[in-house]
C-alpha cells in the first residue's frame, strides 16, 4: 500500500501543528490566538486566523494536495480564494463550509484539478477512487484522531486519504494532536468505516 505521489507533504489545518489539543481544551479562537506562526497561514490579522483556522480541514487538505505537486499556498489564502466561488458562506463570527459543490469549479478554474463530489461512497469504495490515480478528501468525525473511540456522529471533519487496501487506509489528518495521527495515520479498513460519513471529494493528481 504506497501513497500516490510517493510522498505527499503534510500541512496541518493551525500553522503550528501541535496545538490541537490546545484548541481542543481552551476553543480554537482563544487557543490560535498563541500561535506564533499564524502569519504563514496567508491571513491579515490574527482575528482573521482565529476565525478560520478552525475551520480549514479543506483547505489544508487541497494545500497538501497541491504542494504534492510543488505548489505551496496558504491555507486561508486558499479559503478567501474558494469563498469567491460560494465554498465557504462567512459572516461576522461564524463560517459555514466547506460546502462541496462550489469546491468543483474553484479548484477547476484556479489550479487546473479536476475533482467531483461522491456520496454514499462505502468505506469498501475508497481503494477503487485512489486507484486512477486521485486523492479523496473523506468526510469523518474529528474524532478519528482517537481510533480506540467510538465516535459521537460520523462526519464534520475532512482528512486526505492518500492510500487505501484491504490491509489498511492511510490518511493524512489536518487536525491530528501527535504526529502519528497527523500524517500518514493508518487505520484498518473497519475502523476507519465507523468514522466514514461516507462521502467526500475525488480530486485528480
Amino acid at each position: 500500500m504506497s501513497p500516490l505521489p510517493e510522498a505527499v507533504p503534510f500541512f496541518s489545518q493551525w500553522e503550528t501543528p501541535d496545538m490541537t489539543l490546545a484548541v481542543l481544551a481552551e476553543g480554537a479562537e482563544a487557543a490560535l490566538r498563541r500561535d506564533p506562526l499564524w502569519r504563514c497561514s496567508g491571513a491579515e490579522t490574527l482575528d482573521e486566523y482565529a476565525l478560520w483556522a478552525a475551520n480549514i480541514c479543506g483547505m489544508a487538505c487541497l494545500k497538501m494536495i497541491l504542494a504534492a505537486r510543488g505548489e505551496i499556498v496558504p491555507t486561508i489564502e486558499l479559503a478567501r480564494r474558494c469563498t469567491g466561488y460560494g465554498g465557504y458562506v462567512v459572516n461576522e463570527s461564524s463560517i459555514k463550509g466547506l460546502i462541496y459543490a462550489p469546491f468543483v469549479p474553484f479548484v477547476k478554474q484556479e489550479f487546473g484539478l479536476e475533482a467531483e463530489v461522491m456520496t454514499n461512497v462505502a468505506t469498501g469504495d475508497v481503494p477503487a477512487i485512489l486507484s486512477r490515480p486521485r486523492f479523496f478528501i473523506a468526510s469523518v468525525s474529528s474524532s478519528i484522531r482517537w481510533p480506540e473511540r467510538e465516535p459521537p456522529s460520523k462526519g464534520g471533519h475532512l482528512v486526505l486519504v492518500t492510500a487505501a487496501s484491504d490491509e489498511g487506509y492511510r490518511f493524512h489528518n489536518p487536525s491530528g494532536h501527535t504526529a502519528a495521527t497527523q500524517a500518514n495515520a493508518v487505520l484498518a479498513p473497519s475502523d476507519f468505516d465507523r468514522f466514514f460519513a461516507n462521502r467526500g471529494i475525488a480530486v485528480a493528481i
